[in-house]
């Protein structure tokens, strides 16, 4: 890893991302720096009351100026709040009685971004999309002028990453290419997990055909060019969503992922794995809660990462992520998809050429090197290269449908 800020991969990995959120306004460099400075190599505990205390002096920074009329002043300010509140959390689970904390400040956070939305040009519209009896919540944001139908790029978020993330990563680039975006909140995605209950599923295609339809129905979405693209685990979900529905013009992968198991067993190693497939459950959890319970930095990303799920055993939580495996369904993909490659994918490394190598329809694999400053998982320094060819292979394959 080129750039070091915390001896802590995870919260190292989270300044990156904070610092690349500043190319579309998601954080201020100096503010991520100088908090970084403050936490230094501190504990989880340390973490989240540092950025937590940043996000709340910015809010109110946010609330004066909306209280003075200084709407860009106010909204830029909220946007930044969201995403420092987003930081936050990650480490929400080293705290000794999580809970409380979790709902106060997701409560904040969404508090900014939906203050943030509804200050763009023009504001966001919030939706509810119908799904199983119920709706999943999300934000159509567009671009400036009647512009009519326009293609729409659904933003698939990752496993635990803020909605706002989702905005600075793939929503503003789009918007600012006169796209419509729909952003969400998924099964076991923040929102959903936190306020609901309602945890992950693999089978991804019964959530993205229910948006898919969603969309068809508005009279301001182009039924040719609604596109899809998700990031990190998302990598999974978009294929999978892809080998079931076919009303999709194009899509991203970002990164490329076959199995996501593939990222625990990367850390857990061969030892581990074998005890788990021997189908030991007593002996299996009795090692990972003794190894839990000596780390408690590696036992509160545990927590973080099993969240979603809903499973406290962890066998079974490995199980259950064992299902999230695109290949056997692989073959009945034929959106043309474009997969990112980084150097230095420390979550699935090497899965992005399997999934383009396994792909048997239209495919394009996009490099992203070290030398650029561009790698590490979902391009985090990178954002405008990433920008760039992401969106101009998209803007070349809708111009293709387009003239149909």
């Amino acid at each position: 890893m080129t750039y070091r800020f915390s001896k802590n991969e995870q919260f190292n990995y989270e300044i990156l991302l904070a610092l690349g959120s500043a190319w579309r306004q998601g954080a201020d460099v100096g503010e991520v720096l100088a908090t970084t400075s403050a936490v230094a190599d501190g504990d989880g505990e340390t973490w989240f009351a540092a950025w937590t205390g940043l996000a709340r002096r910015v809010r109110e920074q946010a609330g004066r100026c909306a209280a003075e009329e200084r709407a860009v002043s106010a909204r830029d300010a909220y946007l930044r709040a969201a995403g420092y509140y987003g930081t936050a959390l990650v480490a929400v689970d080293a705290l000794p009685d999580p809970e409380a904390p979790l709902r106060e400040v997701f409560a904040e956070h969404r508090d900014c971004f939906d203050r943030f939305l509804q200050a763009w040009d023009p504001p966001a519209e919030r939706v509810s999309i119908p799904y199983e009896g119920g709706s999943l919540p999300g934000y159509l944001v567009g671009p400036p002028g009647d512009l009519g139908p326009l293609p729409t790029l659904i933003v698939n978020n990752g496993s635990d990453g803020p909605i706002s993330a989702a905005w600075t990563l793939l929503g503003a680039p789009a918007v600012a290419r006169e796209y419509r975006v729909l952003l969400f909140d998924g099964p076991g995605q923040q929102s959903m997990l936190f306020e609901r209950g309602v945890t992950f599923r693999p089978d991804w295609e019964h959530v993205i055909t229910p948006i898919v339809d969603f969309l068809l129905a508005r009279g301001d979405v182009d039924p040719r060019r609604i596109v899809l693209a998700g990031i990190s685990q998302a990598g999974y979900w978009v294929p999978r969503a892809l080998a079931f529905e076919h009303r999709i013009a194009a899509a991203v992968a970002d990164p490329g992922v076959v199995a996501v198991a593939d990222s625990w067993w990367h850390n857990l190693g061969p030892e581990l794995r074998a005890l788990w497939e021997s189908g030991d459950r007593t002996a299996f959890d009795r090692v990972m809660t003794e190894a839990l319970d000596g780390d408690p930095a590696l036992a509160a990303t545990w927590r973080w990462r099993a969240k979603p799920y809903g499973i406290d055993s962890p066998f079974d939580l490995l199980t259950e992520v064992s299902a999230y495996d695109v290949t056997p369904f692989v073959e009945r993909i034929t959106t043309p998809l474009l997969i990112t490659d980084p150097d230095g994918e420390h979550f699935w490394p090497g899965a992005s050429q399997r999934l383009y190598d396994a792909l048997p329809g239209p495919k394009h694999l996009v490099r992203f090197t070290e030398e650029e400053g561009a790698h590490l998982h979902c391009e985090p320094m990178g954002r405008a290269a990433f920008e760039q060819r992401v969106f101009d292979w998209l803007d070349a394959r809708l111009a293709s449908v387009q003239h149909l």
